[in-house]
């Protein structure tokens, strides 16, 4: 591993820790009626915000190579094949993440943002329901599955509350970030979460083994997004929170650009 890829791993472990002991002194401060306390604990949690949009600190490793875990007409958008990290950010084992928006008419235009209505319900959407399945044969270790299908947030206002509860989210931990997800593991330290599932779709438990191309719950609008869609990442641990991004491809294909089409098993075609 390259001294990058190295410190990227240590980042990535020490980010909320230093996070959390930051805000500690920063809070505990006055009791310790010492200025530098307070200083102290503002220089850790700058440090553990910054350290999540460094671009350079990511894993620098072979890909795995993983199955689509979808089937059928797909819009990529916060693709890795575009920049790293893909999300922006590294933090939640995230670096190398993708959003798959299910797309199926190819003769209309995917658009993130609509003026018109501020919200529309799940149902709506035509990812809402679709299969999402096993990119690679694994265990299942961890399993979320109680998170509400919001509304979407693809509208102008709809967005900018999205971003106040975005930041909401971010206070409870990864896993109001990702909804209902599953976390399987696929061997040689690689971790695969598919994330924003269909509230009581999930269809396997933890310690379950499954195998490649398995469904494993339908794709919803839980957690912290904008329209129903599946988020993939992989990543070197089961906790996201101290997981470092790990960085994937596609078996016999490449991984899409952002707002390219992409079927399973087939070219990928312009969005």
């Amino acid at each position: 591993m390259s001294p990058t890829s190295k410190l990227a791993v240590v980042a990535a472990r020490l980010r909320l820790p230093t996070l959390i002991c930051g805000v500690l002194l920063v809070v505990t401060s006055p009791l310790h009626g010492q200025p530098v306390v307070s200083w102290a604990g503002a220089v850790l949690v700058a440090a553990s915000v910054l350290s999540t949009f460094v671009r350079g600190l990511a894993v620098r490793r072979e890909p795995v190579v993983v199955e689509v875990p979808v089937r059928g007409r797909w819009i990529a958008i916060n693709s890795p094949a575009d920049k790293v990290p893909s999300h922006g950010v590294h933090s939640t084992g995230q670096t190398y993440a993708i959003d798959l928006v299910h797309w199926p008419d190819p003769g209309t235009v995917w658009t993130p943002v609509h003026r018109w209505p501020l919200m529309r319900r799940p149902e709506d959407f035509p990812g809402f329901g679709q299969p999402v399945l096993a990119p690679a044969d694994g265990r299942v270790v961890r399993t979320s599955n109680s998170w509400r299908d919001h509304w979407s947030r693809n509208s102008w206002p709809a967005l900018l509350y999205a971003f106040v509860e975005g930041s909401a989210r971010e206070l409870l931990g990864p896993g109001a970030l990702l909804g209902n997800h599953v976390i399987l593991d696929l061997g040689d330290g690689t971790y695969a979460a598919l994330a924003h599932l269909r509230r009581g779709s999930i269809t396997v438990s933890e310690g379950q083994v499954v195998r490649a191309g398995q469904q494993l719950a339908e794709c919803g609008n839980s957690g912290n997004t904008s329209e129903p869609h599946v988020h993939f990442q992989l990543m070197d641990r089961r906790r996201p929170a101290v997981a470092a991004g790990l960085p994937f491809v596609f078996r016999d294909r490449e991984v899409p650009k952002n707002e390219e089409a992409m079927i399973a098993g087939a070219p990928v075609e312009s969005g």
